[in-house]
């Protein structure tokens, strides 16, 4: 995967260090400010690691790492170019919706996005991993 390892490592643990910096600060201020920040920062990680889904190869590290997209090429890819728009697409939705809705309603459409980006990719390679097997059983 070249550097791209290298990159994802790094802004996971930027992401982290901020999320933990910003706890702090809230602490030590006694009072959370604005706890969007948060929801839009996760919002951001998600674009950014969806943009990186379609270009990373199988591994046992990053990635949606099921049986059947292990064990397949063909299945990792179409996942994961499906599952990189739905967590782009996921992460904008969370940004948007920060900025326009209210904390309750945020906090239900973010719920709502972490269970189709993650339910859908998983599903989705299960069905692809089935017609591949229907395809082998039939020639």
């Amino acid at each position: 995967m070249g550097g791209k390892f290298q990159s994802i490592k790094f802004i996971l643990v930027t992401f982290m260090s901020l999320i933990a910096f910003y706890i702090v600060y809230s602490v030590k201020n006694e009072s959370i400010s604005n706890p969007n920040y948060i929801l839009i920062g996760i919002g951001v990680l998600f674009i950014i690691l969806g943009n990186y889904f379609k270009t990373i190869q199988a591994n046992y590290f990053i990635g949606i790492r099921t049986p059947w997209t292990l064990e397949n090429d063909m299945i990792w890819k179409e996942t994961h170019k499906m599952g990189g728009k739905l967590w782009l697409l996921g992460g904008l939705l969370i940004v948007i919706s920060c900025l326009v809705l209210d904390k309750k309603m945020n906090f239900i459409v973010f719920i709502t996005v972490i269970a189709i980006i993650t339910i859908i990719p998983v599903v989705y390679s299960y069905l692809l991993f089935r017609k591949e097997q229907r395809t082998k059983t039939n020639n």
